[in-house]
């Protein structure tokens, strides 16, 4: 009798599982063995351990899920823009478009709800979904600009769509901006030194580039010491701070 007294207290201060979920497990299996036939309406023959063994034919934790199709409320980067209706991950649907509440479950009401309206459509601020992502890239840079260090020569677009290119951007000359004055060298005391320039991308988003001047020679003798990461160091403005790249039209 003491016992029982002594033993329900401790029972109630244990801790009880609060949530209690299923375990979606299922597989799909087949006999490997085919079981033995019987006559109608007699007693089905007796099997033996070989008609126990399966063979998995499907296991639908691994299967791959489909894709979701959502509405998009407003502008996603990488993604599309508001009214958009796309098709994607499940994992990535809920937790970054559905949680976040940048998205709603595709039905007619909400294509209706959250459909583009006249003044929405003519005022375009994303050209494309990848453009914010494309901007936002350029703008993490430090691109060098390796011009000669014997041969006289002017900064001009083509230089830094050459830059460009090797970093892994492709751009038209016409895209790209300069600053308002003139660059021109060879000119050690511009070595290492930063201007800026303007990436127009799709006619309507801007990018601001950051650059960085490096002389190089095919002398090996005249070349400079190599800088290794140079975009990690500290430098000087090349231009006035006045000095930023014209508008492009």
């Amino acid at each position: 009798m003491l016992k029982n007294i002594y033993v329900t207290p401790l029972n109630l201060l244990k801790s009880a599982t609060s949530l209690q979920q299923q375990v979606r497990t299922t597989f799909v299996l087949k006999r490997k063995y085919d079981p033995p036939l019987h006559k109608t309406n007699e007693k089905p023959r007796r099997m033996r351990a070989k008609h126990f063994i399966y063979e998995l034919v499907e296991d639908t934790l691994v299967k791959k899920r489909p894709n979701m199709e959502v509405v998009l409320k407003t502008f996603v980067e990488g993604v599309g823009d508001k009214g958009d209706v796309v098709s994607m991950k499940p994992h990535f649907v809920y937790n970054k478009l559905l949680l976040p509440g940048l998205a709603a479950y595709n039905t007619p009401e909400n294509v209706a709800k959250y459909a583009k309206t006249e003044a929405e459509k003519s005022a375009v601020k994303h050209s494309s979904a990848y453009a914010q992502r494309t901007v936002n890239m350029l703008e993490s840079i430090v691109l060098a600009v390796v011009m000669n260090k014997d041969e006289p020569w002017v900064l001009e677009p083509w230089h830094i769509k050459a830059s460009l290119r090797k970093a892994g951007f492709h751009c038209r000359e016409e895209c790209i901006t300069l600053p308002k004055e003139r660059i021109e060298g060879p000119d050690l005391k511009k070595e290492s030194k930063d201007f800026y320039c303007t990436v127009t991308i799709n006619k309507l988003e801007q990018a601001r580039l950051k650059c960085r001047l490096h002389h190089w020679s095919t002398d090996p003798s005249e070349r400079l010491p190599y800088v290794l990461e140079h975009w990690k160091l500290q430098s000087e403005p090349l231009l006035a701070v006045g000095s930023s790249p014209e508008k492009s039209t």
